[in-house]
């Protein structure tokens, strides 16, 4: 595994009361908050025009200077002792989004992380991510590459945040060439979208023979490949259009999830991993590892049993399916985890499809993650009767298990 180039701090925290108490407790989902020239400031020079995160390819006056006064309110904040310890004596509960405590800075986010008492945090970025759908190839790697080294510069004073790098399957030369920089960088996990790359009509499966190079290389460097909401697509628009006027989303506001949207969350990651186990690559690569971040695990009960079901009722036409060296179910509990939200029954979805597949995470600082995740997961697991030896499974080992710790 190649470790990141950079410096770290102790890990050890000094607090006396954090957040997740005397639990061993790793987060499988957390975000940096950015400015707009997040990726700018990382990019080659002959891109750097052309890499605003927000407001179109050419960006835009009125995002950036939203942007721009979100971060200034963050940093004279940041300078500001008292009103940084209001946040610090509930950090979880506090403040989200970029006025949330370590949300721009990297070194602030150290404290943060003692604050809540978590041993590691995976990081991904937000609202950066839309170089990965450019018709331009060279803009999409460009913005690639800028994003890895953004990431691993925001996690670098500290081994307890795991930057997550961001790599398009369109182009395959492309993506095994950046997945070898991300690795050189230190990236911890790589996430990929879950829509078949290139999209429906003329794209192609992420279990294409040509994408073998990129999964043989992460199952060597024992890198998990993650899938991220976001990655792939929502409900159709379509299904919004009832003749009333556009709902808001659940939080408020004109971006997240809507009612309609939640049913459906799973359907592209579905798709992504039945062609991954059923087209051979996790049998292929069993080191190969994935977790699938911030889109519900409701429906894996599900998927578990319609892989075997699809396995048994059609390996007899179907050569890659002959090939499977165990039950499709089988790849799933072995290489592969998922975050429930918190409003989900995580005792339940544990009972039905077993306590080794499912990994705690907080989505600090966005709002989706709640302001008490940890109590919310352990009402259900009260409900339930789960074991303590399962709960840590849940909330430490799963982790350790997925990111070889």
């Amino acid at each position: 595994m190649t470790e990141p180039n950079v410096s770290t701090q102790s890990t050890e925290s000094s607090i006396e009361n954090p957040y997740a108490r005397d639990r061993v407790c790793y987060d499988a989902d957390s975000h940096l908050m950015p400015e707009h020239d997040f990726l700018q400031k990382h990019a080659d020079p002959k891109y750097r025009d052309r890499l605003r995160i927000a407001g179109g390819e050419n960006g835009g006056k009125g995002f950036a200077d939203f942007f721009d006064k979100t971060v200034r309110d963050a940093r004279e904040r940041m300078a500001d002792p008292e009103r940084t310890r209001e946040l610090e004596d509930n950090v979880i509960a506090s403040a989200k989004g970029w006025a949330a405590h370590g949300a721009i800075d990297g070194v602030e986010r150290s404290r943060t992380l003692d604050l809540l008492g978590f041993k590691g945090q995976l990081v991904f970025s937000t609202f950066a991510g839309q170089f990965i759908r450019r018709s331009d190839r060279e803009l999409m790697y460009a913005g690639t590459r800028a994003h890895s080294r953004a990431m691993v510069d925001f996690c670098s004073s500290d081994s307890r945040l795991m930057p997550v790098a961001m790599i398009p399957l369109n182009h395959p030369e492309d993506a095994i060439a950046e997945l070898s920089a991300a690795l050189e960088l230190g990236c911890k996990a790589i996430q990929v979208p879950s829509d078949a790359p290139g999209g429906d009509n003329k794209g192609f499966a992420p279990s294409h023979r040509d994408l073998e190079p990129f999964w043989a290389m992460l199952a060597e460097a024992r890198i998990p490949m993650v899938l991220h909401i976001g990655g792939g697509h929502l409900a159709p628009p379509a299904y919004h259009r009832n003749g009333d006027p556009r709902v808001t989303d659940w939080l408020g506001g004109g971006e997240n999830l809507r009612g309609k949207d939640f049913p459906a969350l799973h359907h592209s990651p579905a798709n992504f991993l039945t062609a991954m186990i059923l087209d051979g690559i996790f049998d292929q690569f069993p080191a190969l590892r994935c977790g699938v971040i911030e889109l519900g695990a409701s429906w894996v009960p599900g998927l578990l049993h319609n892989l075997d079901a699809a396995f048994r009722s059609f390996r007899k036409t179907e050569p890659r399916l002959q090939a499977l060296s165990m039950l499709p179910s089988d790849f799933v509990r072995r290489q592969i985890g998922f975050t429930p939200f918190p409003f989900e029954d995580i005792g339940w979805m544990a009972e039905q499809a077993g306590h080794e597949l499912f990994l705690f995470s907080s989505d600090y600082p966005h709002p989706e993650g709640g302001r008490n995740p940890i109590k919310r997961f352990e009402d259900s697991f009260n409900q339930a009767g789960t074991a303590q030896a399962d709960r840590e499974k849940f909330y430490s080992e799963n982790f350790c298990g997925l990111f070889g710790i």
